[in-house]
C-alpha cells in the first residue's frame, strides 16, 4: 500500500470493530507502527507524547488484534479493523466517545442465517436444525404456520415475555424456510428496498 504521511511521518488510522463494525478510537502511526502491526497482528501506533511506538494495550492488556488495513481514497488516512479484547479508550470505555461497542441486531440476524445455512451444508445429527431440514420443506413450512399462529395468539395477550419468545421462533424458523428455498435474509432485503421509493 501507499501512505501519504504528514509532515511529522504519520498517518491517522481509526480503529473499527471488525465484529461490530463500532468505531472504537483514533491514533497515529508511522512506518514503523504499521510494519510492526502487520508483522505482530496486534495494532500498534506511534505516540505523539511519548515519542515512540506503542502497542495498544501493553499496559492495560486491552490489546487491538489486527483483522485488515485498508486505505482511504486519498491515502491519507488508515481504516483498521480490528478485535478489542477489553475497553478501548483509556478510561475504561469501550470506545473513546463513550459508545457501547454493541453490535446493531441485524448483523446476528446475519450471523444466524449463516449458522443455519452451514447446519444444512454441513449437516451436524445433534442440530435441530439440521433434523429440521432434513424433513423437508413442507415441515419447514409447517413450522412456520405454527410459529406464525402462536405469535399472533401471545400477541393478543400481555405476556411480554411469551411474546418475544415466540417472536424469536417465528423469526428463526423463517430464515430455515429461507435456507430450505435456498434463498437468504439478503433476497428478502432486496425486494423491500426494490419497494422502497
Amino acid at each position: 500500500m501507499e501512505y501519504k504521511f504528514d509532515t511529522a511521518g504519520l498517518i491517522p488510522a481509526i480503529i473499527q470493530d471488525a465484529n461490530t463494525n463500532t468505531v472504537l478510537m483514533l491514533g497515529y502511526m508511522n512506518a514503523e507502527a504499521i510494519e510492526k502491526t502487520k508483522s505482530s497482528g496486534l495494532v500498534t501506533f506511534y505516540s505523539r507524547s511519548k515519542a515512540r511506538l506503542w502497542t495498544k494495550g501493553e499496559e492495560s492488556r486491552n490489546t487491538l488484534k489486527l483483522v485488515s488495513m485498508a486505505n482511504d481514497c486519498d491515502k491519507d488516512t488508515l481504516l483498521i479493523k480490528a478485535i478489542p479484547a477489553g475497553p478501548t479508550c483509556h478510561t475504561g470505555d469501550d470506545t473513546c466517545w463513550s459508545e457501547k461497542n454493541e453490535a446493531d441486531p441485524a448483523l446476528f440476524l446475519s450471523k444466524l442465517n449463516m449458522i443455519i445455512e452451514d447446519r444444512k451444508n454441513n449437516p451436524d445429527e445433534a442440530s435441530y436444525t439440521t433434523q429440521l431440514l432434513k424433513q423437508g420443506i413442507n415441515k419447514v413450512a409447517q413450522k412456520v404456520g405454527e410459529e406464525a399462529v402462536e405469535l399472533v395468539i401471545e400477541a393478543k395477550d400481555d405476556n411480554e415475555q411469551l411474546f418475544l419468545n415466540e417472536a424469536a421462533d417465528l423469526m428463526y424458523h423463517y430464515l430455515v424456510l429461507l435456507c430450505a428455498k435456498d434463498k437468504s435474509l439478503k433476497d428478502v432485503v432486496e425486494v423491500l428496498k426494490s419497494r422502497h421509493k
